[in-house]
C-alpha cells in the first residue's frame, strides 16, 4: 500500500511513441489497477478523491491525461478509435498486464471502445454517466458563452439536478475538488476541447444499418451506472447499454444527473466495491479449475 492519496500522490511521466503522458498512480499495490478515463475538458484533478481515495484502500488507483490533454504531451485526436489507442500505449508503456477500467461519460466510450479492440487488456467495466456509439441524442453542442464564463455554474447545472438536496451535493463535491493544493493538473486547452467534442459527435452519430451491432462482442462485465434525471447523456442510452452488453447490469440513482456517482458517492462505491470483489473472485474461482 503506498502512503499516497489522491491529494498527495505525484504528477508521473511515461514516454513513447514520441509522446510524453501525465500521470497520477497509487493505492494498494499487487492488484490489477483501476484506470480512470476521463470526461469531456476534464483533467486528473476532475476525479472525486472521497471516490478515489475510498477505491485505493483496496485497488491501485491510475489517474491519467489522455494525448494533448492537460499535462500529457501531443495533440488530442478528435475520435474515440485514436484516443483508444493512447490509452493502449500508455497501458504498455506502463509494463500493466490488463487494467479495469472506470469510464465517465467520454471516458466510458473510450473504455467500451477498449474492451472492444484490446479484450485482452480489460478485465472489466465501470461505466459511469456514458452511452452507446450512434445513442440517443448524443449529438452535443459548444458550450455558450455563458457556459464558457462560469464554469462553476455549468458543471452544477450539468451534473446535478436542481433539487435542493442535489445541488447542495454539488457544492460539496466542488469543494472536495480543490482538496489538491499542490502539485495541480494543467487546464485542457482549447484545441483539446475541440478535438474531444469532434470525437463525442462522431461516436453519436447513428449508423445507417446495425446501431448497435458491436455491443454483444463485448463481454467483460461491466456495472452502468446513471442519473435518472442526466442532462448531458440522456438515461436511455444506459438502458440500451444494459440490453446490448451480454454481462451488464445497470444501476440508476434517483434525483440525479450527470453526476450521479458524486452526489450519491456513499452507495455508489458500495455498488462499485461489490461488483469488483465479486468478478474477482469469479476470476479466481475460475483458475482454479
Amino acid at each position: 500500500m503506498t502512503s499516497y492519496r489522491h491529494e498527495t500522490v505525484p504528477t508521473q511521466f511515461v514516454e513513447t511513441g514520441d509522446i510524453r503522458y501525465a500521470y497520477r498512480r497509487f493505492g494498494k499495490r499487487g492488484t490489477v489497477p483501476l484506470l480512470f478515463l476521463g470526461y469531456f475538458n476534464s483533467n486528473m484533478d476532475a476525479w472525486d478523491p472521497l471516490v478515489t481515495n475510498a477505491l485505493s484502500e483496496d485497488h491501485e488507483v491510475i489517474l491519467f491525461d489522455n494525448a494533448g490533454v492537460g499535462a500529457s504531451g501531443g495533440e488530442t485526436p478528435n475520435n474515440v478509435a485514436e484516443m483508444t489507442r493512447h490509452c493502449v500505449a500508455f497501458i504498455r508503456a506502463l509494463g500493466l498486464k490488463s487494467v479495469r477500467i472506470v469510464g465517465f461519460s467520454l471516458g466510458g466510450m473510450i473504455a467500451q471502445q477498449l474492451a472492444l479492440d484490446y479484450p485482452d487488456l480489460v478485465q472489466d467495466l465501470i461505466l459511469l454517466g456514458t452511452g452507446p456509439r450512434g445513442g440517443e441524442g448524443m449529438t452535443f453542442t459548444e458550450l455558450s458563452a455563458e457556459e464558457q464564463a462560469d464554469p462553476v455554474a455549468f458543471l452544477l447545472g450539468a451534473f446535478f439536478s436542481p433539487s435542493k438536496a442535489s445541488q447542495a451535493a454539488g457544492r460539496e463535491y466542488m469543494k472536495r475538488l480543490e482538496s489538491r493544493q499542490e502539485d495541480r493538473d494543467l487546464p485542457v486547452s482549447r484545441d483539446s476541447a475541440v478535438a474531444q467534442l469532434a470525437a463525442i459527435r462522431e461516436w453519436g452519430t447513428i449508423p445507417a444499418t446495425n446501431r448497435y451491432a458491436t455491443l454483444k462482442d463485448i463481454t467483460h462485465p461491466a456495472l452502468i451506472i446513471h442519473g435518472n434525471k442526466d442532462v448531458v447523456v440522456a438515461p436511455i442510452n444506459a438502458l440500451i447499454l444494459a440490453e446490448h452488453l451480454p454481462n451488464a447490469q445497470l444501476i440508476v440513482y434517483s434525483d440525479s444527473s450527470h453526476g450521479a456517482q458524486y452526489q450519491h458517492a456513499t452507495i455508489f462505491l458500495e455498488h462499485v466495491k461489490l461488483f469488483l470483489k465479486n468478478e474477482s473472485a469469479r476470476r479466481s474461482k475460475r483458475s482454479e479449475f
